[in-house]
C-alpha cells in the first residue's frame, strides 16, 4: 500500500509540473511582524514579509551612520587616528552610550568601535558633528544618501535612531538596502562590528578609565558565520536588527524589525540566515578554459595574449543542476591594434538551458601599438634583406 500511494504522489506531481519539492521552500513561520533576506552580491531578496512598511529603525539607524563614515574616510575627510572632540550635545545622548565626556579626544577609529560594538549614541553624535559640523547638517546627508539608495520609504530625523518621532522611518527592505551597501564597498566593517568585547581608555579632566565595549548583537555567538551588523531597539520601535553572515562564499544580510522581543529577534534573525543559506548554492568554475593567443590586425606583432580578469561565480537560489552548465568562447569579430592591456577582446558565455548564466570578459594582458608608416617601410626592408 505504502508504494501505491508512493506511486500516486509521483505521478501527481508529475503531471501538475510542480516537480519536487524541496525542504528549503518551506517558507518560515515568524513571529515577527517584518523582515527581509538578502543576498549581498546581487542585492535579491529570497524571503519579506511586510518589508516596505514605515517602521521606526531605532539604533539600526546607525547602519547609515557607519556608511557615511567610511565614506568620509574613503574620500579623505577623515583618518583613522584623527582625534575628535566630543561636544557638550553629544555628551547629552541618552539611551545607549559610552559615557563620553564634554571636551574628551577620541580616535575616529576608537568611536567607530563604539559605534559599532557598543551602539554609542554619544560617539554618534560626535563622529556627525566632525564630518558635517552639526547633526542637524550630517541628517541632512544621511537622508540624501538614502535617496540614492533607492531607499523610498526612509527618512531620518537623527543620526543615532534615539527619538521617538514618528518622522524618523525607514523599512525592512530599505534597511537591507543600505546594510548592502556598506558590506559591499566596505567589507572591513565586519572587522569591527564582530568585536566581542574590547576595552577603550576615557581620558578627561578627571584621570583615565578603561571602558569595555560589549557588543550589543548576541547573534555572533549563536550562528555560525554571523559577524556583524547593528541591532536596536527603543520601547517605541521594539527589537530590530540587522544581521549579516558568510558562508561557502555566500553572504546574506537578515533584517527584522518590530520583534516582540529581544530572544524573538535574535531567533529569528538566525531563522531567516538559515533559510536564505537553504536556498543559495555557489557555482565556481575552477576549470576555466585555456585561452589561445588572438590575432591583431595594424600592429608589427601578429598576436596578443590574453587573460581572464577574474574567476567566475554564479549565485543560484532554484536549486539548478550545475553539472549542466555549458561554456562557450566568442571573440570579436576583428582585433584592431592599437589596444590597451585590459581590453576586452571576447567572452566567456555560461548558459545552462536557454538561461544565460553570465559572461567573463576575456581581455589583452599587454598593450600594443599600432603599426606607423615606417614599421611597415622597416618590416619591408627586413624581408628584402632576407
Amino acid at each position: 500500500m505504502k508504494k501505491i500511494v508512493s506511486l500516486l504522489l509521483a505521478a501527481a506531481l508529475l503531471f501538475s509540473g510542480a516537480g519536487t519539492i524541496r525542504a528549503e521552500e518551506v517558507l518560515p513561520e515568524l513571529a515577527t511582524p517584518h523582515a527581509c533576506v538578502m543576498e549581498v552580491s546581487t542585492g535579491e531578496v529570497l524571503y519579506e514579509k511586510a518589508a516596505d512598511e514605515k517602521l521606526h529603525p531605532a539604533s539600526v539607524t546607525k547602519v547609515m551612520t557607519i556608511l557615511l563614515i567610511f565614506e568620509a574616510l574613503e574620500s579623505g575627510k577623515l583618518t583613522l587616528d584623527e582625534e575628535v572632540t566630543t561636544s557638550a550635545h553629544a555628551k547629552s545622548m541618552g539611551g545607549s552610550q559610552v559615557f563620553l565626556e564634554e571636551g574628551e579626544r577620541q580616535s575616529v577609529e576608537t568611536l567607530l568601535k563604539c559605534i559599532i560594538i557598543a551602539s554609542g549614541n554619544d560617539a554618534a553624535v560626535a563622529m556627525a558633528e566632525q564630518i558635517a559640523g552639526s547633526e542637524e547638517s550630517f541628517v541632512g546627508k544621511m537622508n540624501e544618501r538614502a535617496a540614492e539608495l533607492g531607499m523610498s520609504n526612509t527618512h531620518f530625523v537623527d543620526c543615532c535612531g534615539l527619538t521617538d518621532s514618528a518622522e524618523h522611518y525607514t523599512s525592512a527592505r530599505d534597511v537591507a538596502l543600505m546594510s548592502r551597501e556598506l558590506l559591499l564597498r566596505f567589507p572591513q566593517v565586519v572587522e569591527y562590528s564582530d568585536i566581542w568585547m574590547e576595552d577603550i581608555m576615557h581620558v578627561t579632566a578627571k584621570g583615565s578609565k578603561p571602558f569595555t565595549l560589549t557588543n550589543t548583537n548576541k547573534l555572533l555567538r549563536s550562528f555560525d558565520g554571523c559577524d556583524g551588523l547593528k541591532t536596536g531597539s527603543t520601547s517605541y520601535a521594539k527589537y530590530c536588527l540587522s544581521a549579516t553572515a558568510r558562508r561557502d562564499g555566500i553572504r546574506l544580510i537578515s533584517v527584522v524589525m518590530t520583534s516582540p522581543d529581544s530572544k524573538t529577534r535574535f531567533a529569528e534573525a538566525g531563522k531567516l540566515l538559515g533559510y536564505g543559506f537553504s536556498r543559495c548554492s555557489m557555482y565556481y568554475d575552477e576549470e576555466m578554459p585555456e585561452l589561445p593567443a588572438v590575432e591583431v590586425r595594424g600592429a608589427l606583432q601578429e598576436q596578443v595574449a590574453v587573460r581572464y580578469p577574474d574567476e567566475f561565480s554564479y549565485l543560484s537560489t532554484s536549486g539548478e543542476d550545475f553539472s549542466q552548465i555549458q561554456k562557450r568562447l566568442e571573440w570579436a569579430e576583428t582585433v584592431e591594434a592599437p589596444l590597451e592591456e585590459g581590453e576586452q577582446v571576447g567572452a566567456l558565455i555560461y548558459t545552462l538551458g536557454e538561461k544565460e548564466l553570465g559572461r567573463m570578459p576575456v581581455v589583452t594582458a599587454e598593450a600594443v601599438e599600432a603599426a606607423g608608416y615606417l614599421d611597415w617601410v622597416g618590416r619591408m626592408w627586413e624581408y628584402w634583406e632576407l
